[in-house]
């Protein structure tokens, strides 16, 4: 399966403070650009569930903090429906701190990971201790 099934709903513009839910040293980070997006003139780009994001550690230990790194959404508060019908949403936004490759960096994920994103990213769904 490519890409996301059923209706997307994008709930993480850019500019987003999300929390990281890995063992990096990051612990909140913000949205600074979602990769291969293609949008809609004046719009503001958002990432929903298992989109690969730019983001810049805000909050963390003083080696990761303003830096860059890819990232892709596990949770995201918003609802979106997946193919047979439900409607998920979780308690917070999070994403895990990734190589361009989608590798994490870190070994382990704290919380939930939505199926989507799973799916989409092998080496996620292996670190992840929990798939909803």
């Amino acid at each position: 399966m490519k890409g996301i099934a059923g209706r997307q709903h994008r709930g993480l513009p850019v500019g987003a403070y999300v929390t990281c839910a890995d063992n990096t040293g990051a612990k909140v980070v913000r949205i600074i650009q979602v990769l291969k997006y293609h949008g809609v003139h004046r719009r503001y780009p958002s990432a929903g569930v298992g989109d690969m994001v730019l983001v810049s550690v805000k909050k963390g230990t003083p080696e990761m903090r303003k830096q860059l790194f890819p990232a892709v959404v596990i949770r995201q508060r918003r609802p979106y429906r997946r193919p047979d019908g439900t409607m998920v949403s979780f308690e917070d936004n999070a994403v895990v701190l990734t190589n361009p490759n989608g590798d994490t960096k870190g070994s382990e994920i704290k919380g939930p990971v939505a199926r989507e994103a799973a799916e989409r990213w092998s080496r996620i769904a292996a670190t992840a201790s929990i798939i909803l």
